[in-house]
């Protein structure tokens, strides 16, 4: 597993409101593996639900469950065919949040912004122009509809 961040600099909310720089942290496990015509073909985005973190699918007693019964060789999202992209959405885990400092000062966002966090993450920070799966649970399944 490989865990990072990425800082997206100047990003605009829908509400016009404006961060010089607002950082998505992730975790990747597997590699990206590029077709004949160089995108990545086997990336999967797995998206955490309201109040989570990406640590929820790879780590603790339901991490492991998660991350053992769909990540494990031979199963269905094995990690070692697949791309898994696992972000902590914005608002939550160690990605921006109005707790880091901002508190009542940080701008108002909703499902449009974090989904352009997150599609800028995975195409700007990642490389990633192909998805070959979108999930999510809870919140993160709204986000996969949206």
């Amino acid at each position: 597993m490989t865990e990072g961040d990425f800082v997206l600099k100047d990003f605009k909310f829908a509400s016009g409101q404006t961060l010089p720089e607002l950082k998505m942290h992730y975790r990747t496990l597997g590699q990206p593996m590029r077709g004949k015509d160089g995108k990545v073909a086997n990336a999967v985005l797995i998206l955490h639900g309201t109040g989570g973190a990406g640590s929820n699918f790879v780590e603790g007693a339901g991490g492991k469950l998660f991350a053992g019964e769909l990540f494990g060789k031979g199963q269905l999202l094995d990690s070692t065919r697949y791309h898994l992209i696992i972000p902590d959405n914005l608002g939550h885990g160690k990605s921006s949040k109005p707790s880091d400092s901002l508190r009542g000062r940080f701008p108002k966002y909703g499902y449009e912004d974090t989904i352009h966090a997150q599609h800028r993450l995975v195409t700007e920070g990642l490389k990633v122009d192909h998805a070959r799966l979108v999930m999510g649970t809870s919140m993160g399944g709204m986000h996969t509809w949206l």
